[in-house]
């Protein structure tokens, strides 16, 4: 059986080409990274290469900004302390929600890079995705704004947060 390519705007299978979509979209960011997911225990989020893009993100561009939203935390708090210490460090730019109850049936998992690129898993216990980059720009921002929408839903229905910022009197 032949591997599959990373081809935009269809529909693709596979955890490693769906890690490849994060990591091809993630890498193009330079304003906004928006996610929102399970837990992040699919996509590669534990791993070094991962939190290399998003510190070279959230150091380089001074206005960036990285919002995740979760359904639930432990895997983050747990298997992800590099991601957990970029939110020690970034606390001005980095933020993770988690969802209330009423938002726990929304099963499909997105990234939206700077309202242009796109990775979309349809369900969270399948490997199915598909994802909008560079090409066809005008359907990727179409697709982009029906997530940010969704996103924006799901952050107002998410008011916990996690913070690692250091209060002092």
């Amino acid at each position: 059986m032949s591997e599959q390519a990373l081809i935009a705007n269809q529909i693709l299978n596979g955890e490693n080409l769906y890690t490849q979509a994060i990591d091809f979209v993630l890498a193009r960011a330079q304003r906004h990274i928006w996610i929102f997911d399970q837990d992040l225990s699919r996509g590669g989020f534990s791993s070094l290469n991962r939190y290399e893009l998003l510190k070279n993100f959230l150091s380089h561009h001074i206005t960036s900004e990285l919002c995740i939203i979760l359904h639930d935390a432990d895997y983050f708090q747990r298997q992800c302390p590099r991601l957990n210490h970029l939110l020690s460090i970034y606390p001005h730019k980095m933020r993770v929600h988690i969802t209330n109850n009423s938002m726990k049936n929304f099963k499909a998992c997105f990234i939206v890079v700077d309202g242009t690129h796109f990775v979309k898993r349809i369900h969270i216990d399948q490997a199915r995705f598909k994802f909008g980059c560079d090409e066809n720009v005008s359907d990727n921002i179409i697709q982009s704004t029906i997530l940010q929408q969704q996103f924006l839903d799901l952050q107002a229905a998410s008011p916990e947060a996690i913070s690692h910022a250091l209060l002092g009197l």
